[in-house]
């Protein structure tokens, strides 16, 4: 199938519009954008709270361009400023969608998806529920009492049994998600994947590897800014900065002689590699800003305002 959008206007049956994935932590949303998209734009992790900013993930095709909105898992246990802007994330994220994915993991249903259901009981537009990890039920035959409560919680337009990791019904939500964009012109080129910079990205890519790394002793609290992005002929010069809350957490995140700090270097390094397609000089320090997840001036100096 060509890749080519015709953009004249939007009476060729051409579609285009946003769908927000929307679901309780460490369901799943992120592998599902990566995959759908078919790079990956979104960290992952099993810790919950891996996506702390709301991105766009665009897929264009032939006939349609659906902009995905990956946002952070919905919760409401913990107040300080930086929950406060994740929840804000996905508030504005379901302001002006055409359609919402709401996802949840087979088999289990907790209260934080209770008040998912509760938080998108005013919305109006479509909602696809994505049934994720479907691969890890053994016996099939459970999902049928599963589907069945889970369509009498709400009413939902479809509900679809998948796997993101395993690329399981994902081309049947695909297209019916499609059907259901309005018809207009695609708002991105065809070879966009995502509204967010190469800087953004590789910034993820590092704080990935310290909460896969450090996920027991490192609390999420921890983020990273790039001081430094430059492209030529040789490759990239990356500079990043990897800031965290106290002393200890800097101790933890260097490692006895640097060695924490060099396999999460080399780590994020190859992913860059990947991304940018050229050899990348990766150079990380890390830094103290106390409590700065807790003080909304420190996080818009760290860049959480864009």
């Amino acid at each position: 199938m060509s890749n080519i959008i015709d953009k004249k206007t939007p009476g060729n049956d051409f579609r285009c519009g946003y769908a927000a994935i929307i679901g309780r932590p460490n369901v799943g949303k992120s592998t599902l954008i990566n995959v759908l998209i078919g790079q990956k734009i979104s960290i992952t992790s099993r810790k919950p709270q891996t996506t702390q900013r709301r991105l766009l993930g665009i897929k264009s095709r032939e006939r349609y361009q659906i902009i995905y909105v990956d946002t952070p898992g919905m919760q409401s246990r913990y107040q300080d400023a930086i929950n406060h802007y994740m929840r804000k994330e996905i508030s504005s994220a379901l302001v002006d969608v055409d359609v919402l994915l709401l996802m949840v993991e087979a088999l289990k249903w907790t209260d934080a998806d209770d008040e998912i259901l509760d938080a998108i009981s005013h919305v109006e537009v479509p909602v696809i529920a994505l049934i994720n990890k479907i691969d890890k039920v053994k016996d099939r035959k459970k999902l049928l009492p599963y589907i069945k409560t889970l369509s009498e919680r709400k009413n939902f337009t479809e509900i679809l049994p998948v796997s993101a990791s395993k690329k399981t019904g994902l081309d049947k939500a695909e297209q019916l998600l499609a059907s259901l964009l309005p018809e207009g012109p695609a708002e991105f080129s065809e070879d966009q994947l995502t509204d967010r910079s190469e800087r953004f990205i590789v910034a993820e890519f590092i704080r990935e590897k310290l909460i896969k790394r450090l996920g027991k002793e490192l609390p999420y609290r921890v983020t990273v800014t790039i001081e430094k992005f430059t492209r030529d002929l040789r490759g990239a010069e990356i500079d990043a900065i990897i800031w965290v809350e106290s002393d200890s957490q800097k101790s933890i995140v260097i490692g006895k002689d640097g060695s924490v700090l060099k396999k999460i270097g080399e780590q994020a390094r190859l992913e860059m590699q990947y991304l940018l397609n050229c050899p990348v000089f990766l150079r990380t320090w890390v830094k103290v800003k106390k409590n700065w997840s807790d003080d909304q001036l420190l996080m818009k100096q760290l860049g959480f305002d864009n």
